[in-house]
């Protein structure tokens, strides 16, 4: 007779009767995953570690099975979940419920604003809570401000004129101003000068017109110098009205010297970039402008809001009105000499 063969097992169709030493047994067919292994599927139910996704699991379970078949106390003892726990009654919302609608109000009144903004202006009109309450209840409703995510384009301010080499130590130091356009309901355009304290961030002023010409923005300047004092340097892009002759002879007789940014550099003159995008996210956005009246009036309300009422994250937290007074200096209106060096003469402002 022919040997056995060994990879054919035993003749006949001998069932295997045990398993030889050494070797593992076949598990069985159609088992689910042992306390050892993880669920392939990783569908399993989420553990219920706080109360209160317990307390939601047993009322959840009584509205599926029936709740005149199942009592409380049979679904939280199946549970595990200690009856008094589930009948706690929490007092956090009946709190959390003015804040909210605190908060709702600021929103709507703000939608640009976001949770460290809000809690400043909660924290100025009386409420005593703290950020991370505030920040939960922003979280849990939603209130997230949805941000625009581009490239930024990270060169430093490196020119002569920029705001790295030229920084605003004090107030009237450094101004900086630049145009914004929009347009009324009609189609037309809209241009918009602004001028700012770069130390401060007060907003000057925000001129509204068609169209503005080098002499438009020196008669903005001329009544600026008049109520604030001028300023030691003034700082702009090298737009057709800034870098006019007429203006800057106007602006040397008045002793007040320019600072030009490098052409196609935008982040060199950051202040009023800065103050353009909020001016821009807060109100431009926002607005549809029926005439020129119109647009002058709501601006110079935004720019009153700005000024007074508005918590400004470069300063603490604290308006630009506030920051200004809390100085110690001259007051506005005294104008300057720049420092270390010999006083010049002025001649007469351009009237």
């Amino acid at each position: 007779m022919a040997p056995e063969i060994w990879r054919d097992g035993p003749r006949g169709g001998e069932a295997v009767e045990g398993v030889g030493e050494g070797e593992r047994p076949a598990e069985e067919a159609g088992g689910g995953p042992g306390s050892g292994h993880a669920d392939p599927e990783g569908g399993g139910p989420p553990k219920l570690v706080s109360p209160e996704g317990r307390r939601r699991t047993v009322q959840k379970v009584r509205r599926r099975l029936g709740e005149e078949r199942i009592s409380e106390r049979r679904a939280c003892r199946a549970l595990g979940q200690p009856r008094s726990t589930q009948r706690y009654g929490l007092k956090r919302p009946d709190m959390d419920r003015r804040l909210l609608e605190e908060m709702r109000g600021l929103v709507e009144a703000h939608p640009r604003y976001g949770s460290e903004r809000v809690h400043q202006l909660l924290v100025g009109t009386g409420w005593r809570v703290n950020f991370k309450r505030v920040h939960r209840l922003w979280r849990q409703e939603h209130l997230q401000v949805p941000q625009k995510q581009r490239k930024r384009r990270r060169l430093p301010g490196s020119s002569a004129g920029g705001i790295v080499r030229h920084r605003a130590k004090r107030p009237n130091h450094v101004w900086s101003y630049d145009f914004l356009a929009d347009r009324t309901e009609d189609g037309r355009q809209l241009k918009l000068l602004a001028v700012i304290d770069e130390y401060t961030r007060e907003c000057l002023a925000i001129e509204t017109g068609r169209t503005f010409t080098a002499r438009d923005v020196m008669l903005t300047l001329q009544y600026l110098f008049a109520i604030r004092g001028a300023p030691e340097h003034i700082r702009s892009d090298n737009g057709p009205e800034f870098i006019a002759k007429e203006i800057r002879q106007w602006l040397d007789r008045a002793a007040v010297d320019t600072l030009y940014i490098q052409k196609g550099s935008p982040w060199e003159n950051g202040y009023v970039e800065s103050f353009n995008g909020k001016l821009r996210d807060e109100l431009l956005d926002r607005e549809l402008f029926l005439s020129l009246p119109e647009a002058r009036y709501v601006l110079d309300e935004w720019r009153d809001e700005y000024n007074h009422r508005r918590p400004h994250s470069g300063l603490n937290w604290r308006t630009p009105v506030a920051f200004a007074a809390s100085l110690a200096g001259p007051p506005v209106g005294a104008p300057p000499l720049p420092p270390d060096q010999p006083a010049r003469k002025p001649h007469p402002i351009l009237s």
